[in-house]
């Protein structure tokens, strides 16, 4: 009964996440021979597969919202409240392939991303021009991304990395970041903390960050039965942000409910999804 059990929630939540062609990427990713651009031993390997990153996901999201032209950006084109299940799988299938697929596998995904940027282009509420190609953009779509799940791994994940291995993390992603167009990418957790610095004055919470911000933490395209479990791993998103995007975003942070309950809602929650996954 537990095995049943296990085995329809792994295959619920993967399907889910990687979508309809889900179980052939996997197979393409991982059985496909050749050279990749990061090797076994490599700590992005080691966030990316990990549980955490259900949490860090909504996290990046929450912050990466805080730019109003990336922002602007999202809203007009990304499709998330009409589509929101197909960008989450093609995002993570982009994590995958970048993380374990070939080389080969890894720029092609690379080149196709760079071509969806290049057409995407417009102008926000206020009459500010964007472009989803320019590497000021992307540079900060990267850092509060890798910010984010790095974040989620230190607190959730089931072997956090030293130090060493935060700044050897950070540095793999930076591989991945400039394949994509951002210029000059920090390289280890120290650079990239001044990088987030250095977006501060840029950021704030526009009309369309806070209907993001509703949409994942209110108003998500969850089933009534998984709505709980969908409320723990987005309060516990809440709780990795940065403390000045929480009070951007107007989400305050209650020491004594996080401490006592969102905390450790957050690693069960992780441990459940571990489990059912692993096989």
């Amino acid at each position: 009964m537990l095995t049943e059990l296990r085995g329809h929630l792994g295959q619920s939540l993967f399907e889910r996440v990687a979508g309809p062609d889900g179980a052939a990427n996997r197979a393409r990713i991982h059985d496909t021979p050749g050279p990749r651009w990061f090797g076994p031993d490599r700590p992005i390997r080691r966030v990316h597969g990990d549980a955490s990153m259900f949490i860090g996901g909504i996290s990046a999201l929450l912050l990466q919202s805080l730019h109003p032209l990336a922002m602007a950006a999202v809203a007009a084109h990304s499709g998330y409240r009409g589509d929101p299940w197909g960008r989450l799988q093609r995002t993570s299938t982009f994590l995958a392939v970048t993380t374990y697929g070939t080389a080969e596998d890894a720029q092609r995904a690379v080149d196709q991303v760079r071509a969806i940027h290049q057409r995407i282009r417009g102008r926000t509420a206020e009459g500010l021009t964007y472009h989803a190609a320019d590497p000021h953009l992307l540079g900060w779509v990267h850092a509060a991304e890798a910010d984010s799940f790095l974040r989620a791994h230190q607190r959730y994940g089931a072997h956090p990395l030293d130090a060493a291995g935060c700044d050897a993390y950070v540095a793999d992603t930076a591989r991945v970041a400039e394949a994509l167009g951002v210029i000059d990418p920090p390289r280890d957790r120290r650079a990239l903390s001044r990088r987030l610095s250095a977006y501060r004055p840029e950021l704030r919470a526009t009309a369309e960050a806070a209907a993001a911000a509703r949409f994942l933490l209110l108003q998500p395209p969850i089933p009534l039965v998984a709505r709980p479990f969908y409320a723990g791993l987005a309060a516990n998103g809440v709780a990795v942000l940065p403390y000045w995007a929480r009070s951007l975003l107007r989400l305050p942070r209650l020491p004594v409910v996080e401490d006592v309950a969102v905390l450790p809602a957050g690693r069960a929650l992780t441990h459940v999804i571990r489990w059912a996954m692993s096989p």
